[in-house]
């Protein structure tokens, strides 16, 4: 069981992350925020926990690396990106301009740390299993961890990835399947019900598990438990609740896209900023 401290660490760089968010939807004026924030937990516990990567050397070739499939919640990625120090934070305030490095969905000619433009749904689980087998073929010991979502799963090319990493015994790729239960036209189970998910992947070969995705304790034991089996890939159903953070729009289908206004904009920084003096209160006395 991860001790309290190193959760408390993870779960204050998510805090920060996401009040890197609001600073993103501020300069934009909007973003796809409801996706990006359900996944933030586990993109923090990655970056700042569990990854082998460096900001000064973003092209390490023995680097962990991350694949945001489901590219319009970049701004979990940018968020960790900037926290990280892989470049300066008054990057996030051109979020919506014309040129930006930090465009809507992740560019990797534009920003280090971008291992692969995603954005067309469905391609990240395959560009990770890729790499994940350019790494057994190295024989190098990096791993390559993608997350993508539950609305994304009907696209074929996730299913033809799943059996290919099966085939050929990649446990070093691991999925994380951000289910929240909501995409843009509503639930996730009336447009397209994929369920069970964790029987399909277990069934293409994948040695699966399901936790609480915004549950920072549940995470981090999780990835010290990677790779689940060896010689099989590992999957990840990480229930989550949309806008997760954002009190207000959390588990609503309308913050999938949201057009920010100023006094909820306001509201949610004096939340998150209470979170962030909560959590470096708890985590000194921890220390």
């Amino acid at each position: 069981m991860a001790e309290r401290a190193r959760v408390l660490r993870a779960e204050l760089f998510a805090a920060q992350c996401r009040k890197n968010v609001l600073r993103m939807v501020r300069a934009g004026g909007h973003g796809h925020v409801g996706g990006a924030l359900s996944a933030m937990d586990v993109t923090a516990a990655l970056y700042s926990d569990t990854m082998r990567v460096s900001p000064e050397n973003p092209k390490d070739p023995n680097r962990d690396r991350f694949l945001l499939s489901a590219g319009h919640k970049c701004l979990a990625q940018y968020a960790a990106l900037a926290e990280m120090g892989y470049f300066e934070k008054s990057v996030l305030d051109t979020y919506g301009d014309l040129g930006s490095h930090i465009p809507g969905h992740p560019d990797m000619h534009k920003l280090p740390g971008v291992e692969a433009n995603t954005g067309a749904l469905g391609h990240g689980v395959s560009i990770a299993a890729g790499i994940a087998m350019a790494g057994k073929l190295d024989e190098r010991d990096y791993r390559v961890y993608a997350i993508t979502g539950d609305g994304e799963l009907p696209e074929g090319s996730n299913w033809e990835a799943a059996a290919a990493a099966a085939k050929f015994e990649l446990d070093n790729l691991v999925v994380f399947v951000d289910n929240n239960g909501l995409q843009i036209s509503g639930k996730v189970t009336d447009v397209m019900n994929m369920e069970s998910i964790s029987d399909k992947f277990a069934a293409f070969g994948w040695a699966v598990t399901e936790i609480d995705g915004n549950n920072m304790e549940e995470i981090l034991d999780t990835l010290d438990a990677i790779p689940l089996q060896k010689g099989k890939p590992t999957m990840v159903l990480c229930h989550t609740v949309k806008a997760k953070g954002l009190s207000f729009g959390e588990n609503k289908a309308e913050f999938h896209f949201w057009n920010a206004t100023e006094e909820l904009l306001t509201q949610w920084e004096t939340e998150l900023n209470d979170r962030i003096a909560h959590l470096q209160e708890e985590l000194e006395v921890q220390q």
